[in-house]
């Protein structure tokens, strides 16, 4: 039987695992059904630190999973990393199709194992990955980017025809410390052939972070380069985060197949602070705001952006894949 709407609201990994009938029944309905009326299953997943209650009583990623239980599409649910299995067990994954990530100081207690996991599901079409803020150095975006990154290399230096194939180095990013701003920008190439003809490249993975960020709480301005983007719809040409923290390019990821707004401070700093990429058959996506001390996520259009975000990942076209 088909859950009615508003049934099955935001509940947290425990409380869903309880009443996995509701959740699920729109999973457990007739075939006769069409596919396109079932819910977009969503996970947001938060650290859960506790500074974040200078702007959100009951943690940011709960006022997300709240918000975004509002939409009668979609089908929301909660998990953090105090949870059995860290909130992310395969039963959680196996039923979720967006999974919204805030990591911050914390990011090291996932594992790489896990992470690797989770990527490769992206990879496979099964789940799609939006990550928020300071999760630009969470694993599973770290992992995500290596592997699009990996799939550049080989595309950017095919091998030869009737030469020796092309050998790759990948070198692993540096993580917890900031580059400087005259720093190679990461991923980076350097290609050498030997008097044999073979090519070797060397291939600095992501670093995954920016040379500057400033915590004051200055307010930024979001400017929409790609308004016809599914990600942009709803959204002005410009816009206000009225407190924030402030990133600065040059952010260290493979180049995005799209940027859709760029975000910028009064003292001239600049952000592509949205962002998508293609790995494998899924998608990830990147949003800057999001710092755990300004209630970012109590304002609309934040807000719009992961409406947007669990939309058009849950949805996909099919003329795009």
């Amino acid at each position: 039987m088909r859950a009615k709407p508003g049934q099955c609201e935001w509940l947290s990994v425990g409380a869903w695992l309880a009443t996995w009938g509701c959740l699920l029944g729109s999973r457990l309905v007739s075939p006769d059904l069409a596919v396109a009326a079932e819910p977009i299953r969503v996970l947001v997943w938060d650290e859960q630190q506790p500074q974040q209650r200078q702007a959100y009583e009951n943690f940011l990623g709960n006022a997300i999973a709240a918000a975004l239980a509002k939409e009668p599409d979609l089908r929301v649910i909660s998990a953090n990393l105090g949870e059995p299995e860290q909130g992310l067990s395969a039963t959680v994954l196996d039923n979720t199709d967006v999974l919204i990530w805030w990591g911050h100081v914390r990011q090291h207690e996932i594992s790489w194992e896990l992470a690797q996991r989770i990527v490769a599901r992206v990879e496979a079409g099964q789940l799609d990955l939006v990550a928020l803020h300071s999760a630009h150095w969470s694993r599973p975006f770290v992992e995500a980017m290596a592997v699009r990154t990996r799939a550049d290399a080989r595309k950017r230096y095919p091998d030869p025809p009737g030469g020796p194939p092309v050998k790759f180095e990948f070198l692993p990013p540096t993580l917890g410390q900031v580059p400087t701003a005259d720093s190679l920008v990461t991923p980076a190439y350097y290609a050498l052939r030997g008097g044999n003809g073979q090519l070797t490249v060397r291939v600095d993975l992501p670093n995954c972070v920016f040379p500057a960020y400033r915590g004051d709480g200055a307010p930024s301005r979001s400017r929409v380069l790609l308004p016809n983007h599914p990600l942009a719809e709803g959204l002005p040409a410009t816009f206000e985060i009225p407190q924030t923290e402030m990133y600065n390019e040059p952010f260290h990821v493979p180049e995005p197949d799209a940027t859709i707004i760029e975000e910028t401070w009064e003292r001239g700093e600049r952000f592509r602070s949205l962002m998508a990429w293609r790995i494998g058959s899924g998608r990830v996506v990147y949003y800057r705001p999001g710092h755990e001390t300004y209630p970012v996520y109590r304002q609309k259009h934040p807000l719009d952006v992961l409406r947007n975000a669990v939309r058009w990942l849950g949805r996909p076209d099919p003329q795009e894949q």
